[in-house]
C-alpha cells in the first residue's frame, strides 16, 4: 500500500472520529430554547453530522490514489483568501454586512481576474441584495455599521 493511500486512510480515520463526536453532541448536548423555523435550530448540527459520516466512510474505504499537487501560485491566492475572509469578519461589525461585503466581494473579484467595473457592479449587488434579502424577507439581523440610516 502507499504511502498516499495510507495518508487518506488515517486522515479520514480521525475526521470519522471527529464527526462521530460531533453527531453525538449535534443529538445530546445542542439544545435550543425555542424553535423560530420549522426545522429549528437544532437540526442542522444533526443534519450536517448524518451526511459527513457516510461521506468519510467512503473516503475511509476508497481513498483517492492520484496526488494532490497545487503551484505555488494557488497556495498563495488561498493564503491571501484566509486574509481577506479575516479582514472580513473582522469589519463585518463595524462597517456592516453592506460595506464589508462590499470590500470583500471587491477584492475577491480583482483577485480572479476581474475587470473592476464587473467587480464593482458584483459587488455593490451582492452587499445591497444579499442585506435586503436577509433583513426584509429572511428577517436576519444584520449589522447595518456606518449606514445606520438603513435600519
Amino acid at each position: 500500500m502507499s504511502e498516499q493511500f495510507m495518508a487518506d486512510r488515517i486522515f479520514a480515520g480521525v475526521l470519522l472520529l471527529v464527526a462521530i463526536g460531533y453527531t453525538i453532541i449535534a443529538f445530546t448536548v445542542i439544545r435550543a430554547p425555542f424553535q423560530y423555523d420549522p426545522l429549528g435550530p437544532e437540526s442542522w448540527p444533526r443534519i450536517l453530522g448524518l451526511v459527513a459520516i457516510p461521506c468519510i466512510l467512503f473516503v475511509l474505504v476508497r481513498p483517492d490514489v492520484e496526488t494532490f499537487g497545487m503551484p505555488l501560485r494557488t497556495w498563495g491566492r488561498l493564503a491571501a483568501l484566509v486574509v481577506m475572509l479575516s479582514g472580513y469578519a473582522y469589519l463585518f461589525q463595524p462597517l456592516g454586512f453592506i460595506l464589508a461585503t462590499i470590500v470583500f466581494c471587491m477584492a475577491l473579484a480583482l483577485m480572479l481576474g476581474s475587470r473592476i467595473v464587473p467587480a464593482l457592479a458584483f459587488s455593490v449587488g451582492i452587499g445591497l441584495g444579499g442585506y435586503f434579502l436577509c433583513t426584509k424577507l429572511l428577517d436576519l439581523n444584520l449589522p447595518a455599521g456606518i449606514l445606520t440610516f438603513l435600519r
